[in-house]
């Protein structure tokens, strides 16, 4: 009952930010122009979306948009309220769907259902965060179960990391393959703890506070081709970069609604330029930095239609900089990617 509040209060918060016709509000930024220190060969091109979009949600009525997600009526067949995504290819990728508690298998289109566990009680009931593993392996975060899992691609073993440690609310989780460690944000306990691949808890990095390498609820988190970790801090509105041994090397951020800024930062990922890429649940769009900080440019607004949001969370970008997004409140995943002139 409690839960069902919760998601209708985010809702109508939601739907009181879109006004009633999805327009812009003082939050909400529209695709920004590059800044001078953008590069100038590149740009973002939209791929596909899955579901595929229906004609008929384009023409609706916002009166008929706000009835039909409120019962149910509108949300698309095979996905409901996505939070993370895990991809090979713009065509095959794992969701984590935090609203039908489940994870789905795009390219076979199959689900791992809860009673499809042996544990009564290992019920995916809030499902956050996920990253790939070498051998077709998966990991994924519940943050109230306080449990990570790690699943195979084939669906045949689900077993679970370091189930002796005590999770305090996991999120955000990366696995590096410079150091074969596992980076796991621990929401509750304003940190991150590294574990070896086989569940052995290395070091554990941070502790409540604004400082560096100290965190205000941290979220998500992705490591890149050289080991170096980026942390969405979410409640400092900045993101902490730290090297491959956990030492604090920078941080960028602040709270505001101007591009460059954070209101409510989600989703983080790095294309092979080194960019760094943000999304922001009340801008309903992805900002673009350089490993410095700097604001390069943006991506998206609130709407429905191709290349627009609402509540973006979980970014992926894969070996091809094919930039998943997904799109929490549209109840699909979109697909894009950085294009370079050159």
């Amino acid at each position: 009952m409690l839960q069902s509040l919760k998601y209708t209060v985010f809702v109508l918060l939601g739907l009181f930010m879109a006004g009633h016709t999805y327009a812009q509000d003082s939050v909400t930024i529209q695709t920004a122009e590059p800044t001078s220190a953008a590069p100038e060969t590149q740009y973002i091109r939209w791929v596909s979306q899955y579901p595929a979009q229906r004609a008929s949600e384009v023409k609706e009525n916002a009166a008929k948009k706000i009835f039909n997600f409120l019962v149910q009526k509108d949300r698309q067949a095979g996905i409901s309220r996505p939070v993370a995504v895990v991809a090979n290819a713009p065509g095959s990728f794992w969701v984590l769907d935090q609203g039908a508690q489940t994870i789905l298998d795009i390219e076979k289109k199959k689900t791992l259902r809860p009673r499809q566990l042996r544990k009564k009680d290992n019920y995916f009931t809030s499902l956050v965060g996920a990253c790939a593993m070498p051998g077709g392996k998966v990991i994924f975060t519940d943050s109230r179960l306080n449990k990570v899992f790690i699943i195979s691609d084939e669906e045949k073993k689900l077993q679970e990391l370091a189930d002796t440690f005590h999770f305090q609310q996991p999120t955000g989780v990366a696995y590096s393959s410079v150091t074969d460690e596992i980076w796991v944000v621990e929401t509750g306990a304003h940190r991150i703890s590294v574990f070896s691949h086989d569940g052995r808890l290395l070091r554990q990095i941070g502790e409540r506070g604004n400082g560096p390498a100290q965190f205000n609820f941290p979220t998500s988190i992705s490591i890149d081709k050289n080991g170096d970790a980026y942390v969405v801090d979410a409640m400092n509105f900045r993101v902490q970069i730290f090297n491959k041994a956990g030492q604090f090397v920078t941080a960028f951020g602040e709270p505001g609604d101007a591009g460059g800024s954070f209101a409510r930062p989600k989703g983080i990922a790095t294309d092979s330029y080194g960019n760094i890429y943000v999304s922001d649940a009340l801008f309903h769009a992805v900002q673009i930095f350089d490993r410095k900080g700097n604001f390069l440019y943006s991506f998206g607004k609130q709407g429905r239609e191709q290349g627009e949001f609402w509540m973006p969370a979980g970014l992926f970008i894969d070996s091809h900089n094919n930039i998943y997004v997904a799109d929490s409140y549209n109840s699909r995943v979109q697909v894009f990617q950085l294009i370079n002139r050159t």
